[in-house]
């Protein structure tokens, strides 16, 4: 995902002169407290791993996907339901991490 696949018209939902630091804790922490367990151990680990490296229009469409309800969001990052455009990137991004980290390792 890049700066140019962001949305230019996405609410930016981060509280006014939240520095980055105590922005990337807030996301962590909605990350891992989802409403289903099942997006907690989806998002929480990604957001972990990749929070920091995003740019500030990347987490300005995270922070709006944190927004979206655990009901809608889980079948789209399990691929069964079909992504809104203006995730499907992320969602792309976040369902390969989350495949990557779930799949067994050959031995």
């Amino acid at each position: 995902m890049t700066e140019k696949d962001v949305d230019p018209t996405l609410e930016v939902i981060a509280p006014p002169f939240e520095q980055r630091e105590a922005r990337l804790k807030r996301m962590q922490m909605r990350s891992w407290r989802r409403g289903i367990k099942e997006m907690d151990l989806i998002l929480g680990p990604f957001s972990e791993a990749h929070l920091a490296q995003m740019s500030t229009a990347e987490l300005d469409l995270y922070d709006q996907l944190l927004t979206e309800n655990d009901q809608e969001l889980y079948p789209w990052v399990s691929g069964a339901a079909p992504t809104p455009e203006v995730y499907l990137d992320l969602i792309t991004v976040i369902s390969a991490f989350a495949r990557a980290r779930h799949t067994p390792k050959p031995a």
